[in-house]
């Protein structure tokens, strides 16, 4: 059981040792990569990220049916008149009132 535990404790602290490479490495690069950027450059990227994410979901919205095209008043009150006479004409008149 003492070996157990003693080549367990190990390979654990050797897998950290390989890991925390690994994580400085990750670090290193993204310094290297970000190391030319400025604070305008930052900005425009932060901006172009925030319209491409509206843009997303309006099309998710769209794709979902939340957003549907709207009508004009106007449009809606010509439908509207269009129908009523329709109704009254073809309806009976002598179920209207109280």
């Amino acid at each position: 059981m003492d070996q157990f535990l003693l080549y367990g404790s190990f390979f654990i602290a050797s897998l950290s040792l390989i890991l925390c490479f690994y994580a400085c490495s990750r670090v290193g690069s993204f310094i290297q990569a970000s190391k030319g950027l400025d604070w305008d450059t930052i900005a425009n990227i932060t901006g172009d990220l925030a319209t491409i994410k509206k843009t997303i979901q309006t099309l998710n919205n769209r794709l979902n049916g939340m957003n549907s095209p709207k009508l004009a008043d106007q449009e809606l009150m010509l439908q509207l008149l269009q129908k009523q006479p329709k109704q009254a004409i073809n309806g009976n008149m002598s179920n209207v009132g109280g």
